[in-house]
């Protein structure tokens, strides 16, 4: 059946109308604001009067890019990222393979992993920072007095390398339980004649999980990695709470809080503006490489 021209216009007109508002709140929540603030940052930005901002050019992104308390920021988000990308892929897949089990309660295990995830990211980073408090925190009276691990309290939070370990660990406990999920939707769109083919032919459970679990879970990996990278480069609340947003030193920022710093702290707009857009170009680039790789699987 042909559709007429005119009633082709009607329904466009129709589809356009029902995604106008959205379409304009898009607009002026989003987009309005990264334009102005991509703005900001080619100035010195007054905030009381921006009338008087100069014009600096790329002279913000120039000094930031100079800052060794930014390289160091980038470093500390970067081995935020390659410590618990990896870490929540394979805690997440191994609870996965558990809960994909018949057995009693398994439901009940699915709503226990999850719940680190609906917990709220501030209560959780003040829960750790108690645990890792250096005289009276619950871990080191563990490593202490229960195992006799340590003969002194270590003081993780006043060291800029230690203070990453709740960090870290906060950041792979608060993101199995999602992780676990995908993985789980994953492994039960395996057809399971492929598992009882395998089993029949004689491959053990290390075999088949490893020429065919894994090789079909390939997209659900490849979506995993992205996403949780580029979650990990976005990482703040916990860093900000801990680490009293870059205590010692300014030695443990990441790259948002030190763009909060900058922002907030020093009020100097332009280069919290600049260290937002250079972020976002990386996270850009990262989701490039995700379309990419999606699109190589799908063609497989």
């Amino acid at each position: 059946m042909r559709i007429s021209p005119k009633r082709d216009r009607k329904e466009t007109l129709t589809a356009f109308l029902f995604l106008a508002p959205g379409f304009a709140l898009f607009l002026l929540f989003l987009l309005g604001p990264m334009a102005y603030s991509f703005r900001i940052s080619f100035y010195d930005w007054k905030i009381v009067n921006p009338a008087k901002s100069q014009w600096v050019g790329l002279a913000n992104y120039a000094e930031t890019l100079a800052n060794p308390i930014f390289r160091r920021a980038v470093i500390n988000t970067l081995a935020y990222a390659v410590v618990t990308v990896p870490a929540q892929i394979a805690l997440g897949l191994a609870v996965a393979i558990l809960l994909n089990q018949r057995i009693r309660g398994r439901a009940a295990f699915r709503v226990i992993y999850y719940l680190p995830v609906i917990t709220s990211w501030v209560i959780v980073s003040l829960l750790f920072e108690y645990m890792f408090i250096g005289q009276a925190g619950l871990v080191n009276y563990v490593l202490r007095d229960v195992l006799g691990l340590i003969s002194e309290n270590i003081f993780w939070l006043a060291d800029p390398i230690l203070t990453f370990v709740p960090i870290h660990l906060l950041g792979i406990w608060k993101g199995v339980g999602w992780t676990a999920i995908i993985c789980l939707a994953g492994l039960q769109a395996i057809p399971e004649h492929l598992q009882e083919a395998a089993e029949v032919d004689g491959a053990g459970v290390a075999a088949r999980f490893f020429y065919i679990t894994l090789p079909l879970l390939r997209p659900t990996l490849v979506f995993l990695v992205v996403v949780l990278t580029i979650g990990a480069l976005n990482a703040y609340i916990s860093n900000l709470l801990i680490t009293n947003g870059g205590d010692p030193l300014d030695l443990t920022h990441f790259v948002l809080t030190l763009m909060y710093e900058a922002t907030f702290g020093r009020l100097d707009f332009g280069a919290g503006a600049a260290i937002s857009y250079m972020l976002t170009l990386f996270v850009f680039i990262i989701s490039v490489v995700q379309i990419r790789l999606l699109r190589r699987e799908m063609d497989i």
